[in-house]
């Protein structure tokens, strides 16, 4: 250790006496009564002390008024730095500062809200949006948009060319358009990953529901099939009674509305009335002659 760390680390004995010099210049940054007891002080280099006072202003519980002196080499008087609020080892202090696109959660956002995306957001990747051309050795290449041009011309009133608005078949952007992959950015292998993983912690085989269930989605009537690779692990529930009702779940998920968990038989119906056509029942109109007088 050289000797110029030894005597920086040494508080400087003129310094270190100036504590009512250091209590002024905190009451003249303070309000009147907020400065509290000297509670220290540190040496911050060859005749530079800085004194610490106690802050009784309300809601800065634990900060201390942190006065640095100094004075000039050989000088024998002692002149103010600077006059500062800082916490202490107990203050109360704001959680460190969170960047809003970090502190997203979903569910957040209401209508109107606009989400940007990173354009470095590594669940996205780029995508086709035909604006490139196609390789030479490509299917759907000019030859091949040749060939369809001239297999329209039957079925169009002329020509490609003298149409208003030529048939874009045969050209790589129309394949694109087709399939849905027109578009200037896709999921990426991580956004693809990502997105599994959030739908299996919701809708997955370890939830409660599923480890209870009778059965498992992939059997169920329910299930509506999703296209893409995640279609071949998920699917989205149409049962509307069911607790995933209109969200992606696993395959592997299950609940207690399994379409053939527990069939219900159909009730018995009741048989027809019998009417026997055969046999008459007389109903007179008359009294019988031999019926006496008061009888009904």
């Amino acid at each position: 250790m050289s000797a110029a760390t030894t005597r920086s680390r040494t508080p400087d004995r003129l310094c270190a006496e100036a504590v009512d010099l250091a209590r002024t210049a905190a009451e003249e940054a303070a309000a009147p009564g907020v400065v509290g007891e000297h509670e220290g002080l540190i040496s911050e280099g060859d005749r530079v002390v800085t004194h610490f006072f106690g802050c009784r202003e309300p809601g800065y519980r634990g900060w201390r008024w942190a006065v640095t002196v100094a004075r000039a080499s050989r000088a024998k008087i002692v002149t103010i730095d600077e006059a500062v609020l800082l916490p202490g080892p107990d203050a109360v202090l704001a959680p460190e500062w969170v960047p809003w696109s970090e502190r997203l959660r979903p569910g957040d956002m209401g209508p109107g809200d606009l989400l940007p995306t990173d354009a470095e957001d590594l669940r996205l990747e780029p995508g086709f949006t035909g604006e490139e051309e196609p390789p030479p050795s490509s299917a759907v290449s000019h030859e091949m948009a040749d060939l369809v041009e001239a297999e329209d011309a039957e079925l169009t009133l002329g020509t490609p060319a003298h149409l208003a608005m030529a048939p874009a078949r045969g050209t790589i952007a129309a394949v694109a358009e087709e399939l849905g992959m027109r578009r200037a950015r896709v999921l990426s292998r991580y956004g693809l990953h990502t997105a599994a993983d959030r739908w299996e912690d919701d809708f997955g085989a370890k939830t409660p529901m599923a480890q209870a269930a009778p059965a498992s989605c992939v059997s169920c009537g329910f299930l509506t099939p999703i296209g893409g690779s995640l279609g071949q692990a998920f699917g989205v529930c149409a049962n509307e009674f069911s607790p995933a009702d209109g969200r992606v779940v696993s395959l592997a998920y299950g609940c207690g509305g399994h379409s053939e968990a527990a069939v219900m038989p159909k009730p018995p119906q009741p048989s027809p009335p019998v009417v026997d056509e055969t046999r008459v029942d007389p109903f007179p109109l008359h009294p019988a002659s031999d019926t006496a007088p008061g009888d009904s």
